[in-house]
């Protein structure tokens, strides 16, 4: 293995680099920024990226990504036992095999990511063994480098990506992504605390919109739903409408409890990530707890509030290409007059 922070030669042109970085959300939106990086220092690079198939629709929004590679880890786990699971990945096997890359590039650092990486050909890069978020991961690798741990998730890949192909850091902060496909269709609120959701499609605001992203992995990164509802207060008065998406069940029923709360609410039917990101492309802004979604924000660009009860956002908040602010600090819920100045300062006027 090449000694950790040893630089390898310089990027060469029409490189072909496969990507590895699976999961969670916010892990794939944090290495966007990667691809925009290599297509910008490799010149006629060809990039593909494995990815767990629930989040295969956020790197096809990046048009430097030429091919997306779904795995299915978490699903296969379950099923082991079974056939399918095995068919699956002996196809999984026979597809990276099937083409050569220059690069194999990891940038999850675990051993289930080294793992996919050692089934494509080509060389493989990651993180060395003082810097992977599983060490023994680092001993699959045929070059690691060492990336400062206590730096953000966004600037770890982009660094771990520079030293594996041989390029500085680049200025700025491109996530490369625009959202694509047909306008939501729109739908006209109701004042007076009521809200609607609509089976047919119409269930989207006329005038502007908040996206409210209130569900979170873990109940200790959840905000007090009198927050939310103060916050909405604060919506009202600036004449914004709010938009609560959901996923699993409980989350649309809180999804339901706050809208009952808020002024101008509206509670959407389930959406796949692609029609989340047109949601959040069209809103005046977005709000929200500690999830991939606050990030999938901060990557289109819109004003982006991120909410941190539990954790740290110095290591995984919102570092966006445009406007956005992290309120809190990891050690209990922020105030909600807080974040309502933080919303006015980002959105504006």
């Amino acid at each position: 293995m090449m000694p950790a922070g040893a630089a390898m030669t310089p990027a060469l042109s029409m490189a072909k680099i496969l990507l590895v970085k699976t999961s969670s959300l916010g892990d794939v939106i944090h290495n966007l920024p990667v691809v925009s990086d290599i297509r910008a220092q490799v010149p006629g690079a060809t990039i593909d990226w494995v990815v767990e198939e629930a989040f295969a629709e956020i790197p096809a929004l990046h048009p430097g990504v030429r091919r997306v590679i779904p795995v299915a880890v978490r699903r296969w786990r379950r099923g082991l036992l079974g056939t399918a699971a095995w068919r699956e990945l002996g196809a999984l096997r026979r597809g990276l095999g099937a083409e050569s890359y220059d690069l194999i590039l990891d940038t999850q650092g675990l051993v289930k990511s080294a793992l996919i990486a050692r089934l494509a050909r080509g060389r493989r890069c990651g993180y060395g063994r003082d810097s992977a978020r599983e060490p023994v991961a680092s001993c699959l690798y045929q070059s690691g480098f060492s990336v400062p741990k206590e730096l953000h998730a966004v600037t770890r890949n982009r660094l771990l990506a520079g030293r594996c192909l041989g390029y500085e850091l680049p200025q700025g902060l491109d996530y490369g992504i625009r959202a694509t496909g047909s306008p939501l269709p729109g739908l006209s609120l109701r004042g007076g605390g009521e809200h609607e959701q609509r089976n047919n499609g119409e269930w989207r605001p006329d005038g502007p919109y908040v996206v409210l992203l209130h569900a979170t992995s873990r109940a200790q990164k959840l905000w007090p739903e009198a927050n939310w509802a103060a916050l909405g207060k604060h919506l009202a008065r600036r004449g914004w409408a709010a938009v609560l998406p959901w996923g699993a069940p409980e989350e649309a029923r809180r999804s339901e409890r706050l809208a009952g709360l808020l002024a101008r609410a509206v509670v959407p039917p389930p959406m796949t990530l692609a029609e989340l990101a047109r949601l959040l492309a069209g809103a005046r802004a977005a709000v929200g707890v500690d999830t991939g979604l606050v990030h999938l924000a901060a990557a289109l660009r819109i004003p982006v509030v991120g909410i941190y009860c539990a954790t740290n956002p110095a290591l995984t908040g919102v570092l966006p290409a445009g406007r956005g602010r992290n309120v809190g600090a990891g050690d209990g819920p922020p105030a909600a007059d807080a974040v309502a100045a933080a919303l006015d300062e980002v959105a504006g006027p």
